[in-house]
């Protein structure tokens, strides 16, 4: 009987691993010219869409780099949504690889007089052209999940940053288990053609050594999106050194 039982629980679970492999979406692989058309697309409509529904987590965003000071980089900075937020004692840059939203957020400045955004740019995040520890903080909001290659734009951001500096991510992380795993699995091939990528694990953002995650907390509306927070490490040879 316990050798019945034990065939039965072996036989379920490689017919379960099998329909898991049957029914699990297969992932995309967005380029850069897949991106840009995406957006071209969505840059009319954007601020009234997505827009929309990001604003909770841009606010807190804009929040807690508002209370630091010295050069910002924003990535994927879009039509500008975030621009106007941020106090006037800041420097802020801001790159994308949509035109059509860059011009967007070009007019959002002139209109609104924004004399603390220094440049914006059309720019990838995977090959940023900025001198290394250019900037005290770099933010991408709802960015990582619709790059070709998540791993290069962290390490991009990394370079970019002040020893002791920050990196804020904030974007939507898949969830393996519950109802909204399933809904995001089945979801996957749809979001995968409009350029985001629905499954998409926290572990492939935390591949850089000089980052150590600080913070990490889930966002408005229903948790739907993450904040993670990253100190840049400083060298060895800046770390001070111990008293004997």
């Amino acid at each position: 009987m316990g050798d019945n039982g034990s065939d039965f629980r072996r036989a379920a679970g490689a017919q379960a691993g099998v329909a898991k492999r049957r029914f699990e979406p297969k992932a995309v692989q967005l380029d850069e010219g897949a991106v840009r058309d995406a957006y071209r697309r969505w840059a009319p409509v954007y601020d009234y869409t997505f827009g929309a529904v990001s604003t909770a987590g841009r606010r807190h965003a804009v929040e807690i780099i508002n209370s630091g000071s010295g050069r910002v980089l924003e990535v994927g900075v879009g039509t500008g949504l975030s621009l106007p937020s941020y106090k006037k004692h800041l420097d802020i840059v801001g790159i994308d690889l949509a035109p059509e939203m860059l011009e967007k957020a070009r007019e959002r400045v002139k209109n609104e007089q924004l004399v603390n955004v220094s440049g914006l740019y059309e720019m990838d995040a995977g090959s940023l052209r900025f001198p290394d520890n250019s900037f005290d903080s770099v933010v991408a909001m709802y960015v990582i999940t619709v790059v070709p290659d998540p791993r290069q734009v962290m390490l991009e951001l990394a370079r970019v940053t002040k020893p002791g500096g920050e990196v804020m991510l904030v974007n939507h992380f898949s969830q393996e288990q519950g109802v909204r795993g399933w809904v995001e699995r089945q979801m996957a091939p749809f979001a995968d053609l409009v350029g985001w990528h629905s499954v998409f694990d926290v572990s492939r953002v935390m591949v850089c050594d000089d980052l150590e995650l600080v913070d990490r907390k889930s966002l408005r509306p229903l948790g739907l999106f993450t904040m993670m927070r990253f100190r840049k490490l400083t060298s060895a040879a800046e770390q001070p050194v111990a008293a004997e």
